[in-house]
């Protein structure tokens, strides 16, 4: 499935006259409303999103993130992303990297900026955080332009120190924002559920990771995001069963053994149950 989703980007790419790329491991580009589809998918990237103009709004592991004029978003592999709207004058940039390359720039790891990762973080941008942003992705594309034989050392290096300098302000973000106890737990419940839904679905197990009673657990979850625990499972394997069914050529007996589901017929009935259509129709709509 990664490597279909990777081949849709390139070719969704090479449409916008992508400044492109270094093998399958960094693209960039500008996105507009035409390129954009409803059906969620699985990313398989480290992805940076600079909105420029227009509005765009949609869902991350089933969490809403919105983006306006002059905002950011960093998603990583792994998520589930659904495109919900996007207004007509819609104009960003995209950058996209493997985890190899980014593995190469010798980051540092933070717990806490990983967590706010998969949190769906969108960073309001200053005039003067556009404006650097902007000179990067002008470097990077300008050196594409041209036959160098350290292409790829320098746009590492320029990577690497644009993700510094935009670090340091993530950092900040993530340090003043100010979570309630509420939502701690709703990020940290989203994570666990992100990491084992294939193989558990029960309520019980996710509350004993967390070090709470089940019925605690779904009475915070259910207060805070208006759906239960249980109902925060289901919806994220029924996500990533739309993704494999929809992006991938994976057949529904594949999605169903990926899932961690007894059978074809089990996973059909339980897939149904919840969109009023069978893994079959839903494929071939």
């Amino acid at each position: 499935m990664d490597r279909i989703a990777l081949l849709d980007l390139r070719l969704t790419a090479r449409d916008n006259r992508l400044v492109q790329c270094i093998d399958d491991d960094f693209f960039i580009y500008d996105v507009t409303k035409k390129e954009t589809s409803p059906d969620p998918f699985k990313i398989n990237m480290y992805i940076c999103c600079i909105c420029l103009c227009g509005e765009s709004r949609g869902k991350i592991n089933l969490l809403s993130c919105n983006m306006g004029s002059n905002t950011m978003s960093i998603n990583i592999p792994g998520q589930i992303v659904e495109q919900e709207f996007m207004s007509e004058d819609y104009h960003g940039i995209c950058v996209l990297m493997s985890e190899r390359f980014v593995s190469g720039l010798g980051l540092p790891y933070n717990i806490q900026t990983y967590m706010s990762l998969q949190g769906c973080p969108i960073l309001q941008l200053t005039p003067e955080q556009v404006e650097a942003v902007l000179s990067y992705c002008t470097m990077v594309r300008r050196l594409f332009e041209v036959e160098h034989p350290n292409k790829t050392e320098i746009i590492k290096h320029l990577t690497c120190a644009f993700m510094y300098g935009m670090g340091y302000y993530f950092h900040q973000f993530v340090e003043n924002k100010n979570l309630s106890k509420e939502e701690i737990l709703m990020q940290k419940f989203s994570m666990e559920v992100g990491r084992y839904y294939k193989r558990e679905r029960k309520v019980l197990f996710y509350a004993d990771l967390l070090h709470l009673s089940a019925g605690y657990l779904s009475t915070i979850i259910k207060k805070y995001s208006g759906k239960s625990a249980a109902e925060w499972i289901d919806d994220f394997v029924i996500l990533e069963a739309k993704a494999l069914l929809r992006s991938t050529n994976m057949t529904i007996q594949q999605v169903s053994y990926e899932l961690n589901f007894p059978s074809q017929s089990f996973f059909g009935k339980y897939f149904k149950r919840h969109t009023g259509m069978s893994p079959k129709e839903y494929k071939e709509k």
